[in-house]
């Protein structure tokens, strides 16, 4: 079957990605490539076989994925081009979708903490200059169209790094997270009114 791009925007599809596990096979397929067999995911990600096969199968009966059969191999991809990666479409406000994308954001902060906390307890990992592979931080600001439009390009720039091909100088695998979300600015509290002079 031919890849396509692949954006789900229906809750019940979304919802097959709010849980960590599912989430880390995906990002997996997606940097692999191709169609990779469970013991060659299972290899990626660390994990024993036997505890994929559930997922596996949740995420292709769910259509996010593909599962393909060749002499008795089974091999699973994503249904998205190379290159290219699944995609939510947001309904913002109190409906079924909003709340199945919050879910999976939630497990994707969930990874991230986990993707964190192994790497920082590597002393190996390296934490400063220009190849610094780990990193957490959180910035806020006020920004204009035009700013919004370059923080955009700018994450897209990145996305599109980490899902080129794997060549034979690509050997670090690294997992990048953010969120950029929209505040509601509160209004400065007034200070509070002097307290009278009691007379007396």
């Amino acid at each position: 079957m031919a890849h396509q791009p692949h954006i789900v925007e229906n809750a019940e599809e979304i919802a097959l990605l709010a849980s960590p596990a599912r989430i880390e096979i995906m990002d997996t397929l997606e940097a692999l490539g191709g169609g990779v067999t469970v013991a060659e995911l299972a290899t990626a990600l660390g994990r024993p076989a036997d505890g994929l096969y559930y997922h596996l199968r949740q995420l292709a009966d769910g259509g996010l994925i593909e599962e393909e059969i060749a002499d008795t191999v089974r091999r699973y991809r994503t249904r998205t081009r190379p290159g290219k990666r699944l995609s939510l479409r947001y309904t913002p406000g109190k409906n079924a979708n909003a709340r199945a994308v919050r879910s999976v954001a939630a497990s994707m902060a969930r990874v991230a903490e986990r993707d964190f906390a192994r790497a920082l307890a590597d002393a190996d990992t390296v934490a400063e200059g220009p190849l610094r592979e780990l990193w957490a931080a959180r910035g806020k600001g006020w920004v204009g169209a035009e700013d919004l439009a370059e923080i955009n390009r700018l994450l897209k720039r990145l996305m599109d790094l980490l899902l080129a091909p794997r060549t034979p100088d690509k050997a670090k695998l690294v997992a990048l997270s953010w969120v950029l979300a929209p505040l509601d600015p509160k209004p400065a509290r007034r200070a509070p009114k002097p307290r009278a002079k009691r007379r007396g």
